[in-house]
């Protein structure tokens, strides 16, 4: 960690104070709500030394994690260690939670009416449009020319259309392949048996998703995985979710998780919350705060442990090399994603439509915000389903 002053200039509660605001206003996405917390934090309170903020920032790209979440909790250990980042990530994720779940109540009791089937029409479609763009975006930023990420890429990108779920092992084996082949660790020509125990970690995913447990400990289960494996961007838990949470046990059908999604892109907040909504469609209130509770934790720890080393090993041209394997990994399976999902939510020429006026706003207008998208979606749902389902 870098020097920091004995006397920070803001209290543990105004930071927390802060991430309670940002977390039940900061629409945009994770690249807006970083940028928020650069504006406010760093120029205009000057709480957060540049310094410091960079730090944070590397190691919420670097670690599996939401990243606007991750830096949130960055910010609150700068100077209240472990208590601040505690307050901070909570705070940070509490409004759009509750938000999330009032939701996912109101869906449950209403989810039969007109009004509401007619806005996730059209909200549905939006969302693959947004989804869509993303995974350009992250590609384009991510994977670049890269002909060995590209390789990875495609790979994932494909075993996930054919599939149609998330094979959580082959983003490890992205990471793993590109360490081995840029930066290979000195034991690698010593000794096979590390090598060997990698070949396990399949097997052992394997055993823990069939161990016959109760359905909250199957939802823990389930839900730290994905949160252990939120690369890139908090999109990234979408194909890994949709493969366990529809295809493997079946607790959604494809409707209620495109309308899951559609869900957290109309709260502030970090995408990842929509975690909360699935949780609470399977089991109730309890469900969804084991759900966040499963996501959220790895994230935390993911941060907090290596906080006060990745100063020194946050660099290492091996550490570098595992994230961008992983990385490349994360976006194809977002692509292969893409196409899953628009298969089951594009079901009519109103639908295609509105998915591809999506990308094209998206594509000429940068600065438009998805929200806003997701609103006008929500309206032309309210008009056009009532006229094509009388």
């Amino acid at each position: 960690m870098s020097h920091v002053p004995e006397s920070p200039r803001y209290t543990l509660w105004q930071i927390v104070l802060y991430m309670l605001r940002l977390g039940a206003l900061g629409f945009g996405g994770p690249v807006a709500l970083v940028g928020y917390m650069q504006r406010d934090l760093v120029e205009d309170r000057q709480w957060i030394t540049q310094e410091d903020y960079k730090e944070g920032l590397a190691l919420a790209q670097m670690a599996p994690g939401p990243l606007a979440a991750q830096l949130g909790i960055y910010m609150g250990y700068v100077h209240y260690r472990i208590w601040g980042a505690t307050l901070a990530g909570i705070a940070f994720v509490l409004p759009s939670f509750l938000m999330v779940v009032a939701l996912g109540w109101a869906y449950v009791e209403f989810g039969g009416l007109a009004w509401m089937q007619a806005v996730f029409y059209g909200v549905g479609a939006a969302v693959i449009g947004i989804i869509a763009m993303s995974a350009k975006k992250l590609t384009q930023k991510s994977v670049g020319k890269d002909k060995l990420l590209w390789a990875i890429y495609l790979v994932l990108a494909a075993v996930t259309v054919i599939t149609e779920s998330e094979v959580a092992w082959l983003f490890i084996a992205g990471g793993v392949l590109v360490w081995f082949l840029r930066a290979p660790p000195k034991w690698l020509s010593k000794s096979s048996v590390h090598a060997a125990a990698l070949t396990q970690v399949p097997l052992a995913g394997g055993f823990l998703g069939s161990m016959d447990a109760s359905l909250l400990t199957q939802i823990a289960i389930f839900f730290a995985k994905a949160g252990a494996f939120v690369f890139g961007s908090g999109l990234a838990i979408v194909p890994f979710l949709y493969g366990g949470v529809v295809t493997e046990h079946q607790w959604l059908n494809d409707k209620q998780f495109v309308d899951a999604v559609a869900v957290a892109m109309i709260t502030p907040g970090p995408v990842v919350i929509t975690v909360g909504f699935i949780g609470y469609l399977v089991a109730g209130l309890s469900g969804a705060i084991v759900a966040a509770l499963a996501t959220f934790i790895p994230c935390y720890l993911f941060t907090i442990i290596p906080a006060p080393y990745f100063k020194k090993y946050g660099k290492l041209p091996g550490v570098v090399a595992f994230v961008e394997g992983i990385t490349a990994a994360a976006i194809g399976a977002i692509t292969g994603s893409v196409i899953v999902i628009a298969k089951r939510s594009i079901i009519d020429i109103p639908t295609a439509l509105i998915a591809f006026a999506t990308v094209a706003l998206l594509w000429r207008f940068k600065k438009l915000q998805e929200p806003v998208i997701i609103v006008a979606a929500a309206l032309l749902g309210l008009v056009l389903y009532p006229l094509l389902h009388t």
